[in-house]
């Protein structure tokens, strides 16, 4: 069951990022259009371009960690040997994972606490909380990614840096006749 509500995430981040970022160049690419041809810009360009940052930063974080494309200190871990690259893998999973969970505890609370100050943004008049919500809702799916890839680097034998590569993973063990 993890596994299709795992691919529905995934879908969901794919489609969320792309169109964030289709839309944010179109609305600012428009804006610059319309300041050099029109000599009149407008008024809602930035604050949804910041919108679409926030979006785009914060679900690609968990996005960054299915796909294994995230930030990686690799000089260390390829001195190391086979076991300790794998101790290494466990730790490091474990406490981004944890450490991602708290930052979710702490951007709700700034989420409710924006909600409960009723701001809004100055031209568009949206209130901020529903722009913000986006980052604790980022760091907890992040989270989840590494709780996964903890959980399947403790199940398996192998090294695994990406939950969207476990497919690949499983299938090979299969070939090879240590099907899960």
């Amino acid at each position: 069951m993890f596994q299709k509500v795992n691919r529905v995430l995934g879908k969901a981040e794919q489609a969320i990022l792309s169109y964030s970022v289709i839309f944010m160049t179109l609305i600012l690419v428009g804006n610059v259009i319309s300041r050099t041809v029109f000599q009149a810009s407008w008024t809602f360009a930035e604050e949804t371009g910041q919108f679409f940052i926030i979006i785009v930063t914060f679900i690609g974080v968990s996005y960054a960690a299915r796909k294994g494309r995230h930030l990686r200190m690799s000089a260390l871990f390829e001195l190391l040997p086979r076991k300790g690259q794998k101790v290494l893998t466990l730790v490091i999973t474990l406490l981004t994972s944890l450490t991602l969970f708290y930052l979710t505890y702490i951007a709700f609370e700034y989420v409710w606490t924006v909600h409960e100050l009723e701001r809004v943004t100055p031209a568009l008049r949206v209130p901020v909380y529903l722009v913000a919500a986006f980052i604790p809702i980022g760091f907890f799916f992040g989270g989840l990614q590494y709780l996964h890839q903890f959980v399947l680097n403790m199940k398996h034998e192998e090294i695994i840096l990406a939950t969207e590569k476990e497919e690949d993973f499983q299938s090979e063990l299969e070939e090879r006749g240590d099907g899960v």
